[in-house]
């Protein structure tokens, strides 16, 4: 039931997807979150939801460690944020939501996540600080010919006059910019390392590095074919067997080479060096006497 963990935002890279393009990609680190609350129906909150904590802190103020502390957490969580659980299903309680999710409970990327999966990634975009209509709203600015050689940035008009003699509330104009909440959509996991507690997102995220992440599962990418495994020995054992399969090929091979050699019998044959001059007058010698047959019969 749980489809939400915190992350934070490293660096971004670039990768080859599930089809083989080379694309840009930003590397999170999720570490271990832990469940630091659970609020039901039932309960006092009236709705479902669990609270996270990630991270680690030298200081902490003594509230957050005895929350922490409360849950069944020896750690100093840096990070809270409340998430909420997925949606309940029509017949389904408010308490099969929760059923499985324990107070103090450890949950891990591969838990949540895989290669192929849609996650929205909601984070702090970085602060820019104060900024023109251009860059704030994408405004087109003013003409650069016929003498307008002070307003190529300007924001023009903002009213519309004697009525209503006033400037509209939210009216897009010059001011602080960056430093909101922004979510992305529809990004796709790449691939999930649970040995160093990372995962690889395809596309740019919003904030800045190191900056806390809450990714959230979605679904499937449409049209997702996993590329297919490389299969490696990884173990001793998988090495054994190779290297006893060369062993056995070896042995084959001089076996081969063994059947190949001439066999011993009980004639003597004659040696590289020996020539076989020595071995003709005995065949002359039986030549002549079948002759010598021949010519006493007739």
């Amino acid at each position: 039931m749980i489809n939400t963990l915190l992350g934070i935002k490293k660096n971004m890279t670039s990768t080859y997807d599930a089809r083989g393009r080379r694309v840009g990609a930003t590397v999170v680190q999720i570490d271990p979150n832990f469940i630091t609350q659970i609020k039901s129906e039932t309960g006092k909150d009236g709705y479902n939801s669990i609270q996270l904590g990630m991270g680690t802190k030298k200081s902490v103020k003594k509230p957050q460690i005895g929350h922490a502390a409360k849950a069944g957490i020896d750690k100093k969580i840096r990070w809270f944020r409340e998430v909420p659980t997925s949606p309940r299903l029509r017949g389904v309680s408010s308490d099969e939501v929760v059923k499985d999710i324990k107070l103090g409970q450890e949950i891990k990327v591969n838990q949540v996540f895989s290669a192929g999966d849609s996650v929205k990634v909601t984070g702090i975009s970085k602060g820019k600080g104060f900024q023109g209509g251009v860059k704030r709203y994408n405004f087109a600015g003013g003409p650069k010919t016929h003498g307008q050689s002070d307003r190529h940035r300007a924001p023009g008009s903002i009213g519309s006059g004697t009525t209503p003699g006033r400037v509209y509330k939210g009216k897009h104009m010059a001011g602080h910019m960056g430093v909101d909440q922004v979510s992305l959509r529809g990004l796709e996991v790449i691939s999930v390392d649970p040995k160093n507690n990372l995962m690889v997102v395809k596309g740019g995220i919003p904030g800045a590095v190191g900056g806390l992440l809450t990714i959230t599962k979605l679904g499937r990418i449409k049209g997702y074919i996993a590329p297919p495994e490389e299969k490696e020995p990884s173990d001793a054992a998988s090495f054994a067997e190779v290297a006893t399969k060369a062993e056995e090929a070896m042995e084959g091979k001089e076996e081969s080479k063994e059947s190949d050699e001439p066999k011993e019998t009980g004639e003597s044959q004659p040696e590289v060096g020996q020539s076989m001059a020595e071995n003709e007058p005995e065949v002359k010698e039986e030549v002549s006497e079948e002759k010598g047959t021949e010519d006493a019969k007739e």
